[in-house]
């Protein structure tokens, strides 16, 4: 299949944004918030929109005791809610950075089956089945370091990069809604992640 100039523009593009995202994080830019030694730019575009995200809120995925990795949310506005940032039309992304040292395919790809489960319905899950095993089979086994990026683009869908190499598009915006509620929704992954997601740890230590 033929690539168009402006397909290689948009992959370099996109490289692009992942690389200023994986600098950041080492670099630690004034315009960039940081939590121990994770370090996540402050705003962000998307590749193939011209909509500058701002960082919602981050924080630890826990498990037990041990800190599996930092979860950041981007959205154009600041939000506060779970319906927030349902209702927002443009494109959001959600930035995962590993902090454990080995995390399975299997564990990580069997949590968030359980986040699709736990805030879904059956009917529901059932449409989506297919596209979220489609979106499982991008992920290999995780290590500290690795860097994901879960995008929104509304003309396309979820574009998944994982350490600079984009993994695939998921199409649908009912899919992404599902996805969010993994982190958002009634039965989060992790309490205190979707409080620091929503920024709610932060406006209590203002």
């Amino acid at each position: 299949m033929a690539v168009t100039t402006k397909q290689m523009q948009v992959h370099r593009s996109y490289l692009a944004s992942l690389m200023m995202v994986l600098s950041a994080m080492f670099a630690a830019p004034i315009n960039a918030r940081q939590l121990d030694d994770v370090t996540l730019p402050d705003s962000v575009t998307v590749d193939g929109t011209d909509i500058v995200l701002q960082l919602n809120g981050m924080g630890y995925r826990t498990k037990f005791i041990f800190k599996i990795y930092v979860g950041g949310l981007y959205t154009e506005s600041k939000v506060n809610s779970r319906d927030a940032v349902q209702a927002l039309k443009g494109p959001k992304r959600i930035a995962l950075y590993m902090v454990r040292d080995e995390v399975s395919r299997e564990k990580m790809t069997a949590a968030l089956y359980d986040g699709f489960e736990e805030n879904t319905s059956e009917k529901q899950l059932e449409k989506l089945q297919s596209r979220l095993k489609t979106f499982n089979s991008y992920f290999p086994d995780l290590k500290a370091g690795d860097m994901i990026l879960i995008d929104f683009i509304p003309a396309a869908g979820v574009r998944v990069g994982i350490n600079g190499e984009e993994k695939g598009v998921i199409e649908g915006a009912d899919f992404y809604t599902a996805l969010l509620d993994v982190w958002l929704g009634e039965e989060p992954a992790d309490d205190d992640l979707k409080d620091a997601m929503l920024g709610e740890e932060e406006d209590e230590e203002d």
